[in-house]
């Protein structure tokens, strides 16, 4: 009997080691992005993925990182070829101007690993088809990280207007951004984020992109019919090259988006508003939401925290870079593309003061 269940024990022992899958290899590429700052500690203890190196061309930069986040120098590189002479890796999480994401996801592609970029996806619709291309050549997933994708708020109250509680979708209303970026912002992610071609735009770009997102997954993937849009210099002497505030207004066969993206609110804010047929959703943040039945009284809508691997960006990456999950919805590369032809179709707009039409099935570049 002792024998028997040695045996077993050791059997069951075996299993387990076998579902113990190793952990994902990830290098970080670019540096420049301020939210590598809180992505490193959230690495910190993990035993899904493993940080084997890290890029950025930049020395004072790379010496900030390594000195900040108390990180060995042989991780860091100069270039994305030195990452691959000195270590193999699995994946790749990119914080680097916007206008390199195209490069970098070529290398990638080249490289054959998974990868992803914090938002958005390109400066240009131009720049976002050339990284779908590339996907598509080498098979190699791309994702876009947005902090609203992890908001247990947007995920409740998107299931409930997929279910049709409140009727046909008529109405949305998103506003994001801050106080501006000159207020919190790192130099090196402010030299970039207020130049015209490295970050493709103002607050219009770096917070018109989470509207643009929201919406389309909310209508089932779906390309605006048209695009209005109205940008602002409120500060042109902290912002004298890029907007810094605007209005984009999204036109669909039966609904309207208003994104509201701003470097002038009081306070931080990501939030969002969904008006239908037969009642609402306000989402005051990400993990509460209200809802409303006609004209009766808001209540409190349940929010149930994710399941992993939707729980954060990096539970999501490891997951795709093993091959365990599609990427879809809010990260997905079809969206983001849309995204970029969106954002590209409110810079137009705003430049000429015209309406962009847009062909649902086939997009055109303004």
């Amino acid at each position: 009997m002792l024998v028997a269940l040695s045996c077993l024990a050791l059997g069951l022992a075996a299993t387990a080691a076998a579902d113990v899958k190793p952990p994902v290899r990830l290098a970080i590429v670019g540096l420049a992005h301020d939210h590598v700052r809180g992505f490193l500690p959230a690495l910190a203890g993990r035993t899904d993925v493993v940080l084997v190196g890290l890029v950025d061309a930049d020395a004072s930069l790379r010496d900030d990182i390594a000195n900040r986040f108390h990180l060995e120098r042989k991780l860091f590189h100069a270039t994305f070829a030195d990452l691959r002479a000195a270590t193999p890796f699995d994946a790749v999480a990119i914080f680097s101007s916007t206008f390199d994401h195209r490069k970098i996801v070529e290398e990638c592609a080249d490289a054959k690993v998974a990868v992803m970029m914090e938002k958005p996806l390109a400066v240009s619709a131009t720049d976002a088809r050339a990284i779908a291309a590339a996907a598509q050549r080498s098979g190699v997933p791309v994702i876009v990280n947005y902090e609203t994708t992890w908001y247990p708020s947007v995920h409740a109250a998107f299931a409930r207007v997929a279910a049709g509680d409140i009727g046909e979708t008529h109405k949305i209303v998103v506003h994001d951004g801050h106080s501006g970026p000159a207020r919190i912002c790192s130099n090196y992610f402010l030299a970039w984020l207020t130049d015209p071609v490295l970050d493709g735009g103002g607050a219009l770009m770096d917070f018109g992109c989470y509207g643009a997102d929201l919406v389309t997954v909310l209508l089932g993937g779906r390309r605006p019919d048209a695009v209005f849009a109205v940008t602002q210099h409120f500060q042109p002497d902290v912002y004298p090259k890029v907007d810094d505030e605007a209005t984009i207004v999204l036109t669909y066969p039966h609904a309207q988006a208003i994104l509201q993206a701003s470097w002038n609110w009081p306070a931080g804010r990501k939030d969002m508003e969904i008006y239908g047929a037969k009642g609402s959703f306000r989402l005051p943040d990400g993990k509460t939401a209200f809802e409303r039945d006609g004209d009766a009284p808001e209540k409190s809508l349940l929010t149930p925290a994710l399941v992993a691997p939707e729980t954060d960006s990096i539970s999501y990456l490891a997951a795709v870079a093993r091959h365990e999950i599609a990427p879809s919805g809010f990260s997905a590369l079809e969206t983001n593309v849309i995204v970029c032809e969106i954002l590209d179709a409110a810079k137009e707009s705003a430049r000429t003061g015209r309406r962009i039409d847009l062909s649902p099935a086939h997009p055109q570049s303004p």
